[in-house]
């Protein structure tokens, strides 16, 4: 006969050696042994008794609910779908990927939940005080932790973060702006005729569907040309705008500060070059803000200077990296835009999520690679465009269940990553969950662009060889940038004034971006801490830094948070540089200080002393999700020895795709990097499916 709930919680007691209580005491007892497993957070413990003390008689099945919930969210999940929990209730909790030795004398969810069936435990938490149904009244929802939708459960927060978006983005698709009249002719301009029997050209595609609607996305792997089509787009709108004496008021935003930086000097270069008058050419920016500073971040909460009653001063904003956006981010973001302004967010929809719960573009972009156009969509886009989508390939919208589809374009040709280039073809295989193949590419050494070290053991001096030297002609190491650094430094005695300096800075920034190691994790011995280590250590042995301690010359950081007082954001890098003093009893005098890319397009340098520095930590090593928003001439990416929650295909994915030239894979233990492979993010939520259900 089987147990149920109830039971398993009265022998709780005897598995984790405690003394029995009531039930929902005996779980939270459980839970704290979880804890100390490092199955569960402390806050998620503490979110259980917190509600246990709101309603001490609610049944344990709520609290265990609320429990895996809160864990969920930890993960990027911004809810539990319970009836996927009864399939793998453990894969809720952060379990050893290996399984736990010991977890034979601890009760697992799987234990707990074996009797209990998806509908009954929805029951229970529909009659729940603590939780909240969907269609309840809005007032009742904000009385209430908790929220039920169906088979998905949420913490009351993340609701609301979803149904704003949901609701804004429905109001976004149902507002049809006006198109110019002669939009053929304008993208011909842009973009020259559409040529029988070549490839169609999605950016133009892009760009007409941008023209037509109040939200857009643009998504597409590295080298599809995701910034061509913005910069083409931006000329598209403004055009009839200054002709009619009306300049749009654009913005340009991005996640981080480096992601910032990288659009704002590929914008400025592509803005010169454009097909338009010098007045249209004027009234396009180049300058790209983070998305906090955008909004007007107020240090230490969580709100901004710009939201629903103070709108966004804009009437065109572009995103880019929109992958890293979380759900709370993008609520903000949405409600801070003015009604009748255009969101166009850009993005690569396969790569990592932010590190904060939600995969908003990832959602989003969940029809992109089939296109589901309408036939009326598909037919507008012939009309407007020239281009023949009869051999797409695409699927079609017959029954218009796609609403949101119709302002998404996939940009599917990759300029960077040509057929014959290795990187390009290992980024597909990854991305197709095809660890065969990819191993097949990386063992055939075919291509010079693509690399693969395994190492013997932990002490092998390969890895040393490869971060300071690269690949002996071809891809760079880290001895580069510090020959820069050593041989083009100008003599001590010419004045800080003097522009070699800002030169000199300027060139060693350039050459440090020509070599970057990237790890999946931060701890041990193959994780971002060991390895700045061990990279510095072996700099040091190679008389090619004087120190290793605190702050030495050629040091590199990363800001770890952004500061506003000096101008710099969160992924900024820097390298400590000998300058002479300016004045003082020291004056011409060497004194280290920090120089960072002005990323104006300009080719400025700011200095700063290390004194000013709070939020930095070396960078020889960072992880992929810090990388994200930037490349390397050459990346390494090194996994771990042992499988880790982390390691998914879409890791793998982000770490090969920030490689311009080069890509390295580095592997201490041989079939971790197929594991990865096989693994896929997927992030609850209920985004896209509330947008189909309407049922929010």
């Amino acid at each position: 006969m089987s147990r149920t709930f109830a039971d398993v919680l009265t022998v709780a007691d005897s598995l984790v050696d405690i003394k029995p209580l009531d039930r929902a005491d005996d779980l939270l007892r459980l839970l704290t042994r979880w804890v100390e497993r490092g199955w569960l957070r402390s806050l998620d413990k503490a979110f259980v008794a917190f509600l246990h003390e709101l309603a001490p008689d609610d049944d344990p099945l709520v609290l265990l609910a609320a429990a895996l919930t809160s864990h969920q969210l930890g993960h990027g999940h911004v809810c539990l779908d319970l009836f996927e929990t009864l399939k793998e209730p453990d894969f809720a909790l952060s379990l050893p990927p290996e399984g736990d030795q010991q977890s034979g004398v601890m009760l697992l969810p799987s234990q707990l939940l074996e009797a209990v069936d998806g509908g009954h435990w929805c029951k229970v938490l529909a009659s729940s005080s603590l939780v909240a149904l969907a269609a309840d009244p809005r007032e009742a929802v904000q009385q209430r932790p908790l929220v039920l939708s169906g088979k998905r459960l949420y913490l009351r927060r993340y609701w609301t973060y979803e149904r704003r978006i949901d609701n804004l983005l429905r109001e976004r698709l149902a507002a049809h702006e006006a198109t110019p009249s002669d939009l053929l002719q304008r993208l011909t301009e842009l973009f020259g005729p559409a040529r029988t029997g070549e490839v169609i050209d999605w950016q133009k595609l892009a760009c007409a569907l941008a023209t037509r609607g109040a939200f857009s996305i643009v998504t597409g792997g590295p080298g599809t040309g995701k910034t061509t089509t913005v910069v083409r787009l931006l000329a598209l709108l403004q055009a009839p705008a200054v002709e009619a004496g009306k300049p749009l008021r654009i913005r340009l935003a991005a996640p981080t500060g480096k992601a910032a930086a990288r659009l704002t000097e590929s914008i400025s270069q592509q803005v010169r070059t454009l097909k338009v008058t010098q007045a249209i050419r004027d009234k396009i920016p180049s300058d790209v803000t983070t998305v906090h500073r955008l909004l007007g971040s107020r240090p230490g909460t969580r709100h901004f200077r710009h939201h629903a009653a103070n709108r966004l001063p804009l009437d065109v904003l572009v995103v880019d990296e929109a992958s890293m956006i979380d759900l709370e981010m993008m609520a903000n973001l949405l409600d801070a835009l003015p009604p009748h302004a255009r969101l166009v967010l850009l993005g690569d929809k396969d790569q990592l999520a932010s590190v904060e719960a939600g995969a908003v573009l990832g959602d989003l972009c969940r029809d992109a690679e089939g296109g589901w156009y309408s036939p009326q969509t598909r037919q507008w886009l012939e009309a407007v465009s020239g281009e023949n989508l009869e051999a797409s390939g695409l699927h079609e919208d017959t029954l218009n269940v796609h609403p949101l589809a119709q302002q998404v374009v996939m940009l599917r040709h990759s300029r960077r990553f040509g057929e014959g280039s290795g990187i390009g073809q290992l980024a597909r295989w990854v991305n197709q969950q095809q660890p065969e193949e990819a191993r097949r590419l990386l063992a055939a050494r075919s291509h010079e662009d693509v690399f693969c070290l395994s190492l013997k053991n932990e002490q092998d001096r390969a890895l040393e060889r490869l971060l300071l030297d690269g690949h002996g002609e071809g891809p760079q190491g880290y001895r580069h940038y510090l020959n820069v650094l050593r041989n083009q430094r100008p003599a001590l005695d010419s004045p800080l004034e003097d522009s070699c300096w800002t030169e000199w800075a300027r060139q060693v920034l350039q050459a440090f971006d020509a070599f970057q190691l990237v790890c999946a994790v931060r701890k041990g011995p193959w994780g971002v801490e060991g390895l700045n280590q061990r990279v510095a250590g072996a700099l040091l042995k190679a008389r090619l830094i004087d120190s290793d301690q605190q702050w030495y010359e050629g040091r590199p950081v990363l800001m770890t948070r952004n500061d506003y007082g000096l101008g710099l954001m969160n992924g900024d890098i820097g390298i400590a540089l000998k300058l002479p003093e300016r004045e003082g009893s020291q004056a011409g005098k060497p004194v280290l200080r920090v120089a960072f890319a002005r990323n104006d397009g300009q080719g400025g340098v700011r200095f700063v002393l290390p004194s000013r520095l709070n939020d930095v930590e070396t960078v020889y090593a960072m992880t992929v999700h810090k990388s994200q928003g930037s490349e390397f001439a050459h990346t390494a990416l090194i996994l771990p020895d042992a499988l880790n929650p982390v390691l998914t295909k879409e890791l793998i994915y982000t770490g090969i795709t920030r490689a311009k030239d080069w890509f390295t894979l580095i592997e201490p233990r041989s079939g971790v990097f197929e594991e990865a492979v096989r693994r896929k993010v997927k992030r609850l939520s209920g985004l896209m499916l509330e947008l189909k259900e309407g049922d929010g």
